[in-house]
């Protein structure tokens, strides 16, 4: 297996067309920058019991609220990486910083000891088999977050907890699969990962599935698309219908409820789904605007049109995905499984708001990039040549 580096461009490059790019993904060659100062403080309680957690990965984009949250709380945090993303960001915060890869070599773990473990970043079961080595057997309680997209059948509606997933080709090894061949297999792969901590973990496992992951921080564009775009004001293409379903969940929203499984020791398979209600994507795309003064309008424009026009869901019209065949359950999964363990999210406007904010604190380069569609999302030109064609057809008749 090529390391992780490797493996995690190849994803982010190849990811299925089901929206299965990896979550942690990047632009090719782009690490995260300095930690951002739009992440806002605000006033934690203590834990009743603090817990010396371990958080692999940590710096990148759920990571980095995990921490702050879980030092907030009181609980004292190791973290596990490579040592490439924000190097030196969490100096006087953690407790350690071990450096390793969990591709490859991982013996700084030897000889530590920690009440829990949360794995953030493990795609290939290989991972956590390297991780094992020296955490098997030192640790209470293992955390892993998978991702909805090991669900086998994306177009039932209402998939929960024991909805079947998608199993590994019987012709392939997941665990000497090379990087340009993995990506293809990214909701497998989870899938295979999962099973790996069972067997490495039994009875003292957690696997957190969240849906869309969206907030500060997110620098694949595929939530932050839509605050930018809509600051800048004017017509906006929107997709398909109204009432289309919308779903996603706010990383710290993730990382805080992550942090309370640890402290509750609650275990078994939970989707991490958000909001609490059902949503649509006019709900969604209105609360952005009203966030913004930029004066945005929306003009709808049937899939079967998007379509023609080679715009395509997810990529392009981000967040979004077709309510109907293959994808009609995408964006219906149940989360009540995990509500009723406490998670909970905050207010769209929050969030729409605190991602905006963030994304003004970008380099100039990355916010261009974002109007110009060249992560997600449709850049603005391409974006008017779309609403002239639709509107040409509609004069058309």
């Amino acid at each position: 297996m090529s390391n992780r580096r490797t493996f995690l461009k190849w994803t982010a490059a190849v990811g299925g067309a089901l929206g299965l790019t990896p979550l942690s993904s990047l632009p090719l060659g782009a690490e995260p920058v300095a930690p951002d100062a739009s992440r806002k403080a605000r006033r934690v309680e203590r834990a009743a019991v603090p817990l010396n957690i371990l958080i692999l990965g940590g710096t990148g984009f759920t990571g980095p609220e995990q921490v702050d949250y879980a030092i907030a709380r009181g609980h004292r945090v190791t973290l596990f990486n490579r040592g490439k993303t924000r190097p030196g960001s969490f100096k006087g915060k953690v407790a350690e910083e071990l450096i390793g890869d969990l591709g490859g070599d991982t013996s700084a773990l030897d000889g530590k000891k920690f009440d829990v473990v949360i794995d953030n970043p493990t795609t290939h079961p290989a991972w956590v088999r390297n991780a094992a080595k020296y955490l098997k057997g030192n640790t209470k309680h293992y955390i892993f977050v998978s991702t909805t997209s090991v669900y086998r059948d994306q177009s039932q509606i209402g998939i929960n907890e024991d909805s079947p997933t998608t199993p590994m080709p019987a012709d392939l090894d997941p665990y000497t699969l090379d990087a340009a061949a993995a990506g293809k297999y990214y909701g497998a792969l989870k899938t295979r990962a999962e099973q790996e901590v069972q067997t490495q973990y039994p009875g003292i496992n957690t696997v957190i599935r969240p849906c869309l992951i969206v907030g500060p921080l997110d620098r694949t564009d595929r939530f932050t698309y839509w605050p930018a775009r809509i600051d800048q004001g004017g017509e906006v293409l929107a997709p398909d219908k109204p009432d289309d379903p919308c779903q996603f969940i706010d990383s710290r929203d993730l990382a805080e409820w992550t942090v309370r499984v640890a402290e509750n020791h609650e275990l078994g398979l939970f989707n991490a789904i958000g909001p609490a209600h059902p949503m649509t994507i006019s709900e969604m795309l209105y609360g952005v605007k009203a966030i913004t003064t930029a004066g945005a309008h929306f003009t709808w424009v049937p899939w079967e049109f998007l379509q023609t026009q080679d715009v395509k869901p997810w990529r392009n019209m981000t967040v979004w995905q077709p309510p109907v065949g293959r994808t009609a359950g995408y964006q219906r999964r149940s989360a009540a499984k995990a509500i009723a363990k406490g998670l909970t999210f905050r207010p769209l406007a929050v969030t729409a708001k605190d991602t905006l904010d963030w994304h003004k604190t970008r380099p100039q380069k990355e916010q261009e990039a974002t109007l110009n569609g060249e992560i997600n999302g449709l850049s603005m030109k391409r974006e008017a040549e779309v609403l002239a064609a639709w509107k040409a057809k509609q004069a058309a008749g």
